[in-house]
């Protein structure tokens, strides 16, 4: 540790006690990796607070002794925003001992949430007063709401709720001089000038710790079901969702999965099984709920629905869930991908989008493009068509060896995709978040205007750069993982 390290550990012990304070190694040791486990850091202490006002004292201390801190929740990033540097500069704040549920207001369908409230915790707090929070992710078992906020989460329902910005009603969260923004209470109208919390929202970290949101409700789900559809091409699969769209508003996850990408879940994942039985170059996953005991069952609408698409031809086979199971079944597979996949070696994976109406090409083409360029390499992509995400992953050649083609081709491979993600006018991040992973290729391909405009709010609100320096965007290179 450095001196001012060791007076603020010191101090903060003195303080808060050893539940607050660790700094023995094999605490802090799990912590220091990505959940990919693409980056690894080092930190010399880990501080846990119980409360908001336990973090507006640490953070202040911190920033008066000049020493950096990364906040992190449930550590289920996939860009190494919540890895600490690698000098061991910075201390870890871990906000997962901040998770109570404040207020669950089912009649205002809101819920105040604690940072560290798991996500499938507020699930099932909103289930037991007949609400629910439609965010959800294969995470949903360890990602906290504040790191949800913080990287503006999106998930499967993106396609008729929108990302967490569309989610969280007010923010409180922690400024890096210790001063605390209390933003929780959710007003209709608010022309106070620039919208903080907004700014913190997908702000990864460096511009407040979040603390605590208020979080929109809606009716819980009464019915789902799901359908299971092969189709010839994705651009078949786009004209079946715009189909869908014109005729109801209940239809919450459109996944589009290549025939290849299936095939390794079910080689590598257990007890799995293809819907259906016949080959398809393309596969898709619809889901339509109903919140109201009187409308028609989504099962009956999918089956209604489903009709015309195949008197058009853009539907080859359908299979419609029976049960709640066969739903539960169906979603497996599709969360399973990125387990499966790990299975087949190293790969390059981009979170990416694209505008809605060019996924369908840039599936194909960007591909076909991408092992052109890399002999060897083999490249499939798959994600939310109704939002225009692309799950692009490029897996290196048989043999090559993880590390060396990382730090090799495999970078100059993501140059290569978001080059092709911005000439088709879209965004090298679509819902992971920025970290480290991306901040380079962020300046390499955003306007300078832009760039300009995040160094200067983030040399406003944190000028000593204070919080999760090197993430997103920094006031000056910051350390880096390589």
């Amino acid at each position: 540790m450095t001196p001012a390290q060791t007076n603020l550990v010191d101090t903060l012990r003195q303080r808060f006690g050893p539940k607050v304070v660790t700094t023995d190694a094999e605490d802090i040791a799990p912590w220091l990796t990505d959940w990919r486990g693409r980056y690894r850091g080092a930190a010399p202490a880990l501080l846990s607070p119980g409360s908001t006002e336990e973090v507006a004292a640490i953070v202040a201390l911190a920033a008066a002794a000049g020493v950096p801190i990364v906040p992190q929740g449930g550590n289920t990033g996939m860009v190494g925003g919540a890895t600490p540097p690698i000098d061991g500069s910075a201390l870890l704040l871990s906000t997962r001992r901040m998770n109570r549920i404040r207020s669950m207001l089912p009649q205002s369908n809101l819920a105040v949430a604690e940072a560290g409230v798991i996500l499938s915790n507020l699930h099932a707090a909103a289930g037991e007063v007949g609400r629910r929070f439609p965010l959800s992710l294969g995470a949903k078992g360890s990602a906290t709401i504040g790191g949800l906020v913080s990287t503006n989460a999106g998930g499967v329902q993106v396609l008729r709720f929108g990302t967490m910005r569309s989610l969280v009603a007010g923010v409180e969260a922690v400024l890096p001089d210790g001063s605390v923004h209390d933003g929780l209470v959710p007003l209709k109208k608010d022309n106070r000038g620039y919208d903080l919390t907004q700014l913190l929202i997908g702000a990864e970290g460096t511009l407040g710790i979040v603390t605590a949101a208020t979080l929109r409700l809606y009716p819980a789900i009464v019915q789902r079901a799901a359908a299971w559809v092969g189709v010839e091409s994705p651009h078949r699969a786009l004209e079946l969702l715009r189909m869908l769209e014109a005729q109801t508003d209940t239809i919450e996850s459109f996944e589009v999965i290549p025939a290849e990408t299936l095939g390794h879940v079910l080689a590598h994942v257990p007890g799995t099984r293809s819907p259906l039985d016949g080959a398809h170059a393309w596969h898709v996953l619809i889901e339509s709920v109903a919140t109201d005991p009187a409308a028609e069952a989504p099962g009956a609408l999918l089956e209604r629905l489903l009709m015309p698409a195949f008197e058009a031809g853009l539907a080859e086979d359908a299979v419609i869930s029976a049960s709640e199971a066969q739903v539960e079944a169906f979603w497996n597979l599709r969360d399973s991908i990125s387990g499966a996949e790990r299975a087949l070696g190293p790969a390059m994976q981009h979170d990416i989008s694209v505008p809605v109406d060019d996924m369908p090409r840039f599936l194909i083409e960007g591909a076909a493009a991408t092992e052109r360029a890399f002999p060897g390499t083999h490249a499939s992509g798959f994600g939310h068509l109704g939002d225009g995400n692309v799950h692009f992953h490029v897996r290196a050649p048989d043999g090559a060896d993880a590390e060396s083609w990382y730090a090799g081709e495999g970078h100059a491979i993501s140059s290569f995709v978001y080059d092709m993600v911005v000439a088709a006018g879209g965004s090298i991040s679509a819902e992971h978040g920025i970290g480290q992973m991306k901040r380079d290729e962020l300046e390499r391909l955003s306007a300078p205007s832009r760039i300009a405009a995040l160094r200067a709010i983030k040399g406003a609100f944190d000028p000593h750069n204070i919080l999760n320096p090197g993430k997103l965007v920094s006031l000056a290179p910051g350390p880096r993982t390589p």
